[in-house]
């Protein structure tokens, strides 16, 4: 089964190591990190990055020049390849790039090499022996870990670990078969439009807002704290700064997984199948300088939204977004002039006002919408979900009481009118 025919997960937990375990799990992750870059300097200069054609060059080398074992030879060659295809990447796309290099204290597991146990212990191999210890997990027996470490239905793949903070972190990796829920395009589908904004982190046509103004603001006091510290240029504030910039990364992760998780919660409210992103590439094409951080959390907000709405069959699709923030959503009038400002939107034909991350999430999603009017195996029709309605090209605005669907809103969306005329009949 190929690699996109799973879901995929990871749990994260503590190990309990005595004094002697960490000893050995230190020299592994400095011996694997070692490994990684040997099969990188290879690669970088014969331009390999297929993962068997690496290991055939450098395998030989890491095995003489590490303690590592034949496994975790091979595990350094596959990290060093991957890091390889994602530098090829770059430079497909026109972007800067440099050669790999390893410094991060983690070393890759895999079946071969780590061995889970009914007993919630683990044995990891290591430059010398293997090491069995405990999995710290949380005493509530409903923590997230349990859900796939007790599910059959979950098997463990390659996992991570990690040292943090004078501990040992292991980022055990789950996958299990997608289960079938593709949606032909010829049933009528709820259609949720979404804007990734800068103000707004998130805007759906059913107007739910995510502002991204407190993510920024704890993310600027953390560059103004870590730039404070490194002027001290201590090693003890090397060491700060990396401990700062781990619980940094934490709790971005932390919050962009509870901001998909609410728009998930808003697709399913409104029964949504598929969910309609504007295409990432175009957005960091048009995003004002400085924006690195926002183009990071857009793309990790659609990262997160992927995988989970897998689990549960809706589809995230993605349109490109020419003109979305300046074409009225009312009558389709497309001008610069439409959008003075940043956060407000006003059509100089029709006079509409709205907010511009609004008016661009429905844009969005009819976009779509109309796209698949012109699929060739299209039956029936999509409709675009509003917060108090749904809208379709050839019916108009329709309310959820009209559905009989419980949804609250007052919003009074209409196609524009020579949309509503150009569209085909039922």
């Amino acid at each position: 089964m190929a690699n996109g025919d799973y879901l995929r997960r990871t749990a994260i937990t503590r190990l309990s190591v005595s004094p002697q375990q960490a000893k050995q799990l230190e020299d592994t992750i400095d011996e694997f990190r070692t490994g990684a870059n040997i099969a990188t300097e290879v690669g970088w200069k014969h331009q390999e990055t297929a993962n068997r054609k690496l290991q055939s060059l450098v395998y030989d080398d890491i095995r003489n020049q590490t303690r590592l074992g034949s496994q975790h030879a091979i595990l350094a060659c596959f990290q060093a390849a991957q890091a390889l295809r994602g530098v090829d990447e770059r430079k497909k796309q026109g972007r800067s790039h440099s050669k790999p290099d390893f410094t991060a204290p983690t070393v890759k597991y895999d079946a071969n090499t780590m061995t889970l146990f009914e007993d919630d212990t683990v044995s990891l191999a290591t430059t010398d022996s293997r090491v069995k210890c405990e999995l710290a997990l949380p005493d509530d027996e409903n923590g997230y870990q349990h859900q796939y470490l007790d599910n059959e239905e979950w098997e463990v793949t390659e996992s991570t670990l990690t040292a943090r903070d004078d501990a040992y972190f292991l980022h055990l990796g789950f996958r299990k078969p997608k289960p079938d829920t593709e949606i032909s395009p010829a049933e009528d589908r709820t259609v949720l439009g979404v804007d990734l904004g800068i103000e707004n982190l998130v805007v759906t046509s059913t107007v739910h807002f995510e502002s991204g103004q407190e993510l920024l603001h704890d993310n600027r006091e953390f560059e103004r704290i870590r730039g404070n510290i490194r002027q001290t240029g201590t090693e003890s504030a090397h060491r700060t700064i990396l401990r700062r910039g781990d619980r940094q990364e934490r709790y971005n992760r932390d919050y962009i997984h509870r901001v998909s998780n609410r728009l998930l919660a808003e697709a399913v409210a409104h029964g949504c199948t598929p969910i309609v992103f504007e295409k990432l590439t175009n957005i960091g094409d048009s995003m004002p300088s400085g924006r690195k951080f926002h183009q990071w959390a857009h793309a990790k907000i659609v990262q997160y939204a992927e995988y989970k709405a897998n689990e549960i069959g809706i589809e995230i699709k993605y349109i490109n977004p020419r003109n979305t923030s300046k074409r009225c959503c009312e009558c389709g009038h497309t001008s610069d002039e439409n959008r003075t400002d940043r956060d407000f939107f006003e059509c100089e034909k029709c006079g509409a006002t709205a907010n511009a991350d609004y008016n661009a999430a429905k844009n969005v999603g009819w976009r779509s919408v109309r796209r698949e009017l012109h699929d060739s195996r299209r039956t029936g029709d999509s409709q675009l979900a509003l917060k108090s309605g749904t809208v379709k090209p050839n019916r108009g605005f329709v309310s959820y009481s009209e559905q009989e669907v419980e949804v609250v809103s007052t919003d009074k969306f209409h196609p524009p009118e020579s949309e509503r005329a150009s569209a085909p009949s039922k």
